[in-house]
């Protein structure tokens, strides 16, 4: 069995809320995802809103996302060539769910006394 087969039959895909995990949990996609609803971004304009993540990390979460139908990716025939990621419609459909984690984490940043701006941007150290 390979890896990637291993890790899917350890998890309870009968389950909705471990399907949803399954395909945006994890440190980085959320908040990659939340960027995105934006509008398409370029890979460094992605890069540059989350400096902590790593390059390999991203492209990871990048391709992941791509793999499950929730990101597109569109090269431009340029020299150089430029790639654009942005929501496929499957992907558009996760937007009340990012807005709602969002206005959570403000509601719980009060809730522990570790406020978040409400207008900052996820990547900056005070989010």
């Amino acid at each position: 069995m390979t890896q990637e087969m291993e890790n899917t039959v350890s998890v309870n895909f009968g389950c909705p809320v471990a399907k949803t995990v399954g395909v945006i949990g994890g440190k980085w996609k959320g908040v990659i995802l939340y960027h995105l609803t934006t509008g398409p971004r370029r890979y460094n304009e992605i890069r540059r809103t989350l400096p902590n993540i790593t390059q390999r990390m991203l492209t990871l979460q990048l391709r992941e996302l791509e793999r499950d139908g929730i990101v597109h990716r569109e090269i431009y025939n340029e020299n150089p060539p430029r790639v654009e990621y942005s929501l496929t419609p499957l992907g558009d459909t996760l937007r009340p769910l990012l807005d709602f984690m969002r206005e959570w984490g403000i509601f719980y940043g009060e809730q522990t006394c570790e406020p978040v701006a409400a207008n900052s941007k996820c990547g900056e150290p005070s989010c």
